[in-house]
């Protein structure tokens, strides 16, 4: 009597990818958009190199993205901005701002990005969401160590009042891990939230790095060619732009280098169509501060 002790059965688990790539990426484009990188030049003969403003969460990567970058160019592993590699640590290791220009061979390229004090949840933890704002306006010069109890103020030491164009960053770039990013820290998204409508009244192009991919998916850390078809990465991507307002054409996963002794091609061209898009974003916004 009863049942015929068949057991329902468990359905399979979710693909973890998608058939085709949900977006187009031409994997072989490395050395064309190297060239073109190097030959770009800025529409504004006074400015010498534009600056490119790094933030995020600590422990995302924003050094070694500086690093990655540097490294596609001279194709070795390189370390122009310093990286704690301490296991754990919750305390941002960069205290001072400071400017990496970046080199092709011996020659300096006409842009550089600037690291800044990584940000934390807590309201006098991290750098402040005054202190990045600042530091894209140009108010900031370079060197300034950071207090978290304040933000840089005018008449401090360090603050410039009337900033030229060559101390203003014409692109600000989020970096944030693909691994550890929490979307529920309300209080990290709130401090996001501010610089983006803050810097957003000037029309400063936002840009989201998302680093560490190869650690957030399997599919990924098997085969970097998959990043665009791991369904978890596209999650997270939607997931930033939902939560901070970054739309997704402006959301480039990566990732940096970190235990390598070599470059890797398929590493360099995912950074280099990153960077591509941020050169760019950041020539428009000079040449419109130029025509005024």
């Amino acid at each position: 009597m009863g049942g015929s002790g068949c057991k329902p059965k468990t359905p399979p688990p979710p693909e973890p990818e998608f058939h085709e790539p949900w977006r187009k990426f031409d994997w072989n484009q490395r050395d064309v958009l190297k060239k073109k990188l190097e030959k770009f030049t800025l529409s504004n003969e006074d400015v010498k190199y534009i600056k490119i403003l790094v933030a995020g969460e600590v422990g995302a990567g924003k050094s070694s993205f500086i690093n990655s970058v540097n490294n596609v160019f001279q194709q070795r592993i390189t370390s122009i901005a310093l990286v704690d590699s301490s296991a754990g640590d919750s305390k941002s290791f960069t205290k001072k701002l400071k400017a990496s220009r970046i080199k092709s061979g011996p020659k300096f390229l006409p842009y550089a990005f600037t690291d800044i004090m990584g940000l934390e949840s807590a309201a006098l933890a991290g750098s402040q969401p005054e202190d990045v704002i600042n530091a894209v306006f140009g108010h900031v010069k370079d060197g300034y160590k950071f207090d978290e109890s304040e933000p840089i103020v005018q008449g401090k030491e360090h603050y410039i009042s009337d900033p030229n164009l060559s101390d203003q960053a014409f692109c600000l770039v989020y970096v944030v891990a693909a691994d550890t990013i929490s979307f529920t820290d309300q209080k990290l998204i709130d401090k996001l939230r501010i610089i983006r409508h803050r810097i957003s009244d000037r029309d400063i192009p936002q840009v989201i790095i998302m680093t560490k991919i190869d650690e957030a998916c399997p599919v990924v850390k098997n085969n970097l060619r998959k990043v665009y078809h791991s369904k978890k990465i596209k999650e997270k991507m939607q997931n930033c732009c939902d939560l901070i307002g970054v739309p997704m054409c402006n959301i480039f996963p990566v990732k940096n280098y970190h235990e390598e002794i070599d470059t890797n091609p398929d590493v360099d061209v995912l950074i280099l169509k990153a960077l591509d898009q941020i050169v760019y974003l950041a020539e428009d916004r000079l040449d419109s501060s130029s025509s005024w």
